[in-house]
């Protein structure tokens, strides 16, 4: 059941990312530049989009976790947040993060940013 739940995720993601609907570029940042701009930008939203158990393992101070392995309760999910709101985004390497903020621009959001290098290009500390 997971295995069909994860592929058609999967299939989700890529047709959002590769439909014909408005272009769009995903903002990619540095740890530093990330970090900076987050903090300068009032309401910001920072997401974790790793699993729960990579989440309890250590996250950015005040993020939010939102597994993209999570079905339909992440689409869910995400289809609940406030498109006006400025999203930070990150995973343990970046990959899952851009895929995350790829599919969120492709819903609708004008203000993603995803951590080049994820969690492990972090330089800050991290929660527990």
């Amino acid at each position: 059941m997971k295995k069909y739940i994860s592929v058609a995720i999967g299939v989700l993601i890529v047709s959002c990312v590769f439909s014909p609907k408005k272009q769009t570029t995903m903002n990619e940042l540095l740890p530093n530049d990330w970090a900076e701009l987050q903090t300068q930008t009032s309401g910001s939203i920072i997401l974790d989009v790793r699993t729960e158990e990579e989440f309890e393992s250590g996250y950015i101070a005040g993020a939010k976790n939102l597994d993209i392995h999570g079905g339909a309760d992440f689409i869910s999910s995400i289809e609940e947040l406030d498109k006006t709101k400025a999203y930070f985004v990150y995973c343990r390497s970046g990959a899952r993060s851009g895929q995350a903020c790829q599919l969120m621009e492709q819903m609708g959001f004008e203000q993603v940013y995803n951590l080049e290098g994820g969690v492990l290009a972090w330089e800050g500390d991290l929660e527990e």
